[in-house]
């Protein structure tokens, strides 16, 4: 049986689908800040609180025999880190802490980390592979990178071995349109741009056009969330089988400039979209795309959404017909 932390939010939900599907047991703890309680299929035990309160944890873990937790559970608004990082280390890493102490007091030793490609920080060389340098660059990539420091401890003084996941941008929705994306406040690029289609929104801001790019506009890795689900699926099944703890790049090895997604956003809605250029924000490198040849090597991974417009066609599936 699973733990699954902050499986009501997008990620988490979609995995939290997928793991049934693959015939998993879960168990669903959420304190529905961003997550939705609807996202959470129908006959999965939920609950509800933070996992920070050991308490609670130690009440959950007392009644269900969990023999791994996948842990999506976080705070995800890059600039919100900047201007408040005690909610992020707080939440991200002392929270995350917490969960990890009672896994060690119940016996419970896989662990299948989201992490983020933001523990890099400023990329060296593109592109990015498990062996470039980690030097976050914002609280919210640290706390994230505290989290793997701290897993590689307890592994080495306990035992409990982890893969943790980095990730590039995840996007897209469910193909069934049962569960999709709906953060508040929107900040990624595709469901606000979709939103503008659906005349929720009066326009898309290009932020910097003079990027050294073909088109101006930064370049990023989109990884479609049923990929994610997957990879977090194998990387469990490879603890299982008595592998050690590592630590893999999920995308799609393919980057899309902003003009690109835009453009296949209006392809794939039938809608034209206004967009308004800006200045460029602090932060935004030019481009962002992972290497994710270890992952597909060793975890048998191979993501079956192979281009952005797969992609778009699900999240503009979802945004039209959204259920929350």
């Amino acid at each position: 049986m699973i733990l699954v932390t902050g499986g009501a939010g997008y990620i988490g939900s979609h995995y939290v689908q997928y793991a049934r599907e693959q015939g998993e047991e879960v168990v669903v703890l959420d304190n529905l800040v961003y997550g939705h309680r609807e996202a959470v299929p129908e006959g999965v035990p939920f609950v509800f609180g933070d996992m920070g309160d050991r308490a609670l944890l130690e009440q959950t873990f007392t009644r269900y025999a969990f023999d791994a937790v996948v842990h999506f559970a976080a705070y995800a608004y890059v600039g919100e880190s900047v201007t408040d990082p005690s909610k992020y280390y707080n939440n991200n890493t002392c929270a995350a802490l917490a969960v990890l102490d009672a896994m060690h007091r119940h016996g419970v030793n896989y662990f299948v980390f989201s992490s983020t490609c933001a523990t890099y920080g400023e990329p060296q060389y593109m592109p990015l592979d498990e062996r470039h340098p980690q030097d976050p660059i914002n609280p919210y990539g640290e706390s994230k990178y505290f989290v793997e420091r701290i897993l590689k401890a307890y592994d080495k003084a306990y035992g409990m071995r982890f893969v943790a996941l980095r990730y590039f941008n995840a996007a897209g929705a469910d193909p069934q349109g049962r569960i999709g994306e709906s953060h508040g406040p929107e900040t990624h690029l595709i469901p606000l741009t979709l939103q503008v289609a659906t005349g929720k929104r009066e326009q898309i801001n290009i932020f910097g056009t003079d990027y050294d790019t073909p088109d101006g506009t930064c370049i990023r890795d989109y990884i479609h969330i049923l990929d994610l689900a997957d990879a977090h699926s194998l990387a469990l099944n490879r603890l299982r089988a008595g592998h050690p703890s590592d630590f893999y790049n999920l995308g799609s090895e393919q980057g899309y400039s902003v003009r690109e997604v835009i453009a296949t956003c209006e392809r794939v809605s039938g809608h034209s979209i206004k967009t308004v250029e800006g200045p460029r924000r602090a932060g935004d490198p030019p481009r962002l795309v992972a290497s994710a040849a270890k992952a597909k090597t060793e975890l048998g991974w191979k993501p079956k959404f192979q281009n952005l417009e797969e992609i778009v066609t699900t999240a503009w599936n979802w945004e039209r017909n959204r259920r929350f």
